[in-house]
């Protein structure tokens, strides 16, 4: 990886390290979660949040393979798995139903993130 553009090391870093973040979240939902809590629905949420997180962790290395991956969608990436994924997280923690309200947000720094790309994409020579 010797001569990589900053931004594709960045993606890469970034994106393997997720990733394995979410490998072990999921470990923890499969493994752990259910002594901790024992509402299914909050098992399901936890879910949620491993699976958005591990594909937008990929998308992230996606970006680290895209020729000149704009930065900004890298951290729009990495905004939305926290917000997305970390709030449903702490929901299936606590229980706490209001967290839920943050999740719409990490869904549009999502959004954000694959638009840009895609424009990014497209002008792209």
């Amino acid at each position: 990886m010797a001569g990589m553009a900053p931004t594709n090391r960045l993606a890469w870093t970034l994106g393997a390290a997720l990733l394995g973040l979410g490998v072990a979240l999921g470990a923890f939902g499969s493994h752990g979660l259910e002594r901790i809590v024992p509402d299914a629905h909050l098992r399901d949420v936890w879910e949620t949040g491993v699976r958005y997180h591990q594909l937008h962790g990929l998308a992230i290395l996606v970006c680290g393979a895209h020729p000149a991956p704009p930065r900004g969608v890298v951290w729009l990436f990495v905004a939305g798995i926290a917000l997305f994924s970390g709030s449903l997280y702490a929901l299936s923690l606590t229980g706490i139903g209001v967290l839920g309200a943050i999740t719409p947000l990490g869904g549009l720094c999502f959004l954000g993130a694959w638009g840009w790309l895609a424009v990014a994409s497209w002008r792209a020579r």
